[in-house]
């Protein structure tokens, strides 16, 4: 577990190695609650991560103006402003086009904000919720998307790392463990916003666009 850890983080965030999605027959990476909400299911740890999603946000934003990226953060427009939610997150099943931006960094070995190239990632229905899967790139985040309120959904997952090709049981590896926020953020347009992730930078967002 280690050296693909080691593998995953030395090949980048979202680098293109080859990679082997899970396939339908693998167990789901969350347990479902039998409650049945993310504030049910999520660790303690995550939930900090939910309810301090704002703090996070200005900080990385903060931290990578401070590095120099103050233009390249402008040019995403709406993807990168935390109050640009829209009403109607939820997000149909189907193929999307993804992309991942790292904003901020966690100690000075890191970038200060990077934006990757368009990857695939899939939603489906999956335990009575919706599931969002990560198909391509090194880096592949793997969960399910809980009702929250009128504009956001909350997303709880874990990160499948290089050539992985199974995804560790949420809730067992808390360096594995994901929690985000996704957000309609246009027509046909949406974002997964992840605060606080274990590795390299202080905030990840994935933006989300159906494939036509």
């Amino acid at each position: 577990m280690i050296s693909t850890l080691a593998l995953g983080l030395t090949l980048g965030a979202c680098g293109t190695v080859p990679s082997m999605p899970p396939s339908a027959a693998d167990p789901p990476a969350v347990d479902v609650d039998a409650a049945g909400t993310w504030r049910a299911t999520a660790t303690d740890q995550d939930k900090q991560r939910i309810r301090n999603w704002y703090s996070s946000w200005t900080a990385a934003i903060a931290d990578a103006r401070a590095k120099g990226y103050g233009a390249s953060i402008d040019r995403e427009g709406v993807l990168l402003q935390p109050n640009a939610a829209l009403p109607n997150p939820h997000l149909p099943p189907g193929d999307y086009r993804c992309r991942t931006i790292k904003v901020g960094t966690q100690g000075r070995g890191t970038i200060g904000y990077i934006a990757y190239d368009w990857f695939r990632c899939r939603v489906a229905a999956e335990q009575g919720l919706m599931s969002l899967t990560k198909l391509t790139g090194s880096q592949r985040p793997v969960g399910l998307i809980f009702p929250d309120n009128l504009t956001r959904q909350v997303f709880l997952g874990t990160l499948v790392l290089g050539d992985e090709s199974l995804a560790v049981s949420y809730g067992s590896d808390r360096m594995r463990d994901m929690a985000g926020v996704v957000e309609r953020i246009g027509d046909n347009r949406w974002r997964l916003a992840l605060p606080a992730p274990a590795y390299e930078s202080k905030l990840d967002v994935i933006e989300l666009v159906p494939v036509r």
